[in-house]
């Protein structure tokens, strides 16, 4: 069920029964990343999936990636009807979750950050520095396959064609200057310092064959959290709910399970 929230701003899909979990999807995907996911965590959570300002139904805010974690925040609000809420979020979503809790302490009490980090190296500022400028000269469809290849390794698109064409098919429906505005913030983004306020659980995932975001951010990532878990999937890439989502769904709701909310 879809249902609008934040004044009307945001588009949230709910699921299953439970405590609330919020999903918040990458810049490279959309909220149907987590269909393969979403029943398996529904039997455990109430499961609400917004799609991010820009995407979807949700309308763009102006602003930057803070002004992006406030609308999140007040969404989630909305959704949760101020319960206590658990958050995951991959890729882009990972790091607007990242910002959202850092700038609404007490809003979610457990955290899964799948493939992201605190902040990119220079190369990989320059990735989104490169992708913002030929989609902005050439379009989407010019780096639909540099996209496709930041969220999956080559041997796993060429088994699964099916996939990529659905996957391809939602990306190039992303609003272009959404699309630039999220690739300059994640260029200059810089949390690192920040890291020490999140006093809440924190489980850290990373596909071991991550491009987009290596597994060394995500180390430093959780290296730099006071309450971090990390782990690392094998054989899996940028969105592993889409690649091996019972695996995904086993350790997001074995570590939920094991945090007791106060």
């Amino acid at each position: 069920m879809q249902s609008m929230v934040a004044n009307g701003q945001v588009a949230v899909t709910a699921s299953g029964e439970g405590p609330p979990l919020v999903l918040l999807h990458s810049l490279l995907a959309d909220a149907t990343s987590f269909d393969r996911v979403a029943p398996d965590l529904g039997r455990s959570f109430r499961v609400l999936i917004p799609d991010l300002p820009g995407f979807g139904g949700s309308a763009p805010v102006p602003g930057g990636l803070e002004a992006v974690a406030d609308r999140v925040a007040q969404a989630v609000r909305d959704a949760a009807d101020g319960h206590p809420v658990a958050g995951l979020g991959n890729g882009y979503g990972g790091f607007v979750l990242l910002l959202c809790a850092l700038r609404h302490p007490g809003l979610f009490d457990r955290l899964v950050l799948a493939d992201c980090g605190a902040c990119f190296p220079e190369p990989g500022r320059e990735a989104f520095r490169g992708m913002a400028r030929a989609a902005g000269q050439k379009g989407l469809a010019a780096i639909a396959d540099t996209a496709m290849r930041r969220l999956f390794a080559p041997a796993f698109q060429a088994a699964h064609p099916e996939l990529m064409m659905e996957r391809r098919a939602a990306f190039l429906h992303t609003d272009l200057t959404v699309f630039e505005d999220a690739c300059a913030a994640l260029a200059t983004l810089d949390l690192r310092e920040r890291l020490s306020e999140l006093r809440v659980p924190v489980l850290v995932l990373v596909g071991e064959h991550d491009e987009a975001t290596p597994p060394a951010m995500a180390r430093e990532l959780a290296a730099g959290l006071p309450d971090a878990r990390f782990v690392m999937l094998p054989d899996c890439a940028h969105v592993p709910q889409l690649q091996i989502p019972d695996v995904f769904a086993k350790e997001v709701s074995g570590f939920l399970g094991l945090q007791t909310v106060n």
